[in-house]
């Protein structure tokens, strides 16, 4: 338990929930049915059951509060646990006190203590989780195609089958495609059950009754090889989420989209930034629009570096970092690989600078995800350090850009 100025934080008991839900509803003006107002009620219940809920409360009253949520996902082919921030939110008249700041860094010491060596989140404001150490990840493309622009692929030896949306075959694919792409939630229940939900946060679909459907492609030998989770309403097809393991799969998925040609006249969707939708399509001069979407934090730089995956099995370096949130970050960190075996200490003074590279908590996150290369970095100014060192930076780091279509 924490005081301030006549507040207490404390976590946030499961009977106090509606008070988080006003709170919610108010900070971020959220108009709901009843309809709508149940199912939120429904959603934080279980997020509530399984994540870390903390509050500033005026004697009974909470104020301020954050949740965050236990999940997993993919760095370069290594399973992170990872702590998903959400429901952040103050009223009005106690801002200004640093209550969000201080819940902060509770949360990243609960993390830090549970193992969690990375955060996501999806940001009510860029600058604003910037400034408290975050960096964009992963971007997401939202795109319109005409149905005179759908693909039609002659050479696909497979099928279509309309799916329950939690059939087995769906969540194999997924799991498969998470265990093979950087970036990726590795699904849980509680990241199924927000994925089933996501119509909560689409506009078009407040009040409507149209549920979420699911195809799966299955290839000759009848094994699943991707899905689509869709809707169709107002003579429009949505594409919720398209996962495909190989390209007669995407091609599959694409002509099931074609088959509604009659049925609708544009498809909608969203999907991961560095999906080359457009380029892909035979016409590809669609609609499309890509933008910042989550973004990521090391919670513990040590313990995430060392089982980092570097690509190089010998090198020796020193990591300059500053933390402005939490102390255990500050400091500079030497990394020394032997032979693919990487050891990782917090190191005192200045020695050595003709190997160390120096940055922010928030500029590491990128860079180590691979959203942005240390030379681009060094560029725009975000990083310092010699030619030589950042080279080496370039050498040790995997290549690719980080893949996340989740939302929570």
């Amino acid at each position: 338990m924490n005081q301030r100025k006549g507040l207490v934080m404390r976590e946030i008991r499961l009977s106090e929930m509606a008070q988080s839900i006003d709170l919610l509803n108010y900070v971020f003006q959220m108009s709901m049915s009843i309809k709508q107002d149940r199912r939120f009620v429904s959603e934080k219940s279980r997020q509530f059951n399984v994540g870390h809920a903390l509050g500033w409360f005026d004697g009974d009253q909470l104020v301020s509060q954050i949740l965050s949520l236990p999940f997993q996902v993919n760095v370069y082919g290594v399973a992170y646990e990872m702590g998903g921030i959400t429901a952040v939110g103050t009223y009005p008249e106690y801002s200004k006190q640093g209550l969000i700041d201080s819940l902060i860094k509770k949360t990243l010491a609960v993390m830090r203590e549970e193992g969690r060596y990375i955060s996501y989140l999806f940001p009510f404001s860029i600058p604003y989780y910037r400034k408290k150490g975050w960096e964009i990840m992963s971007d997401i493309v939202e795109f319109q195609v005409k149905d005179t622009q759908f693909p039609h692929y002659t050479e696909v030896s497979g099928k279509i089958r309309r799916v329950d949306t939690r059939a087995e075959d769906l969540v194999n694919v997924y799991e498969k495609y998470a265990s093979r792409t950087h970036g990726a939630m590795i699904r849980n229940t509680i990241a199924w059950n927000e994925k089933f939900h996501e119509d909560f946060w689409e506009e078009k679909f407040v009040d409507s009754d149209v549920q979420l459907q699911a195809a799966v492609y299955y290839d000759e030998e009848d094994e699943p090889q991707g899905y689509l989770f869709y809707r169709i309403m107002e003579e429009n097809f949505y594409i919720d989420e398209i996962v495909y393991l190989q390209e007669e799969a995407r091609k599959g998925l694409w002509n099931f989209v074609s088959a509604h040609k009659s049925m609708v006249y544009n498809a909608y969707g969203k999907t991961a930034g560095n999906e080359p939708v457009a380029f892909l399509l035979e016409d590809s001069e669609i609609i499309q629009k890509v933008s910042p979407y989550f973004m990521a934090r090391i919670v513990d730089v040590e313990k995430f570096l060392e089982r980092y995956p570097f690509d190089e099995p010998n090198f020796h370096i020193r990591l300059k970092i500053t933390d402005r949130m939490v102390e255990w970050n500050n400091g500079t960190f030497e990394i020394t690989s032997a032979d693919w075996k990487v050891k990782v200490q917090k190191v005192e003074g200045d020695a050595l600078e003709n190997i160390t590279v120096q940055m922010s908590i928030q500029t590491l996150a990128t860079m180590l995800l691979g959203y942005k290369r240390p030379k681009y970095l060094e560029k725009i100014e975000r990083l310092k350090g010699t030619t030589e060192t950042i080279s080496m930076l370039e050498d040790i780091l995997p290549i690719g850009v980080p893949t996340f279509i989740d939302y929570f």
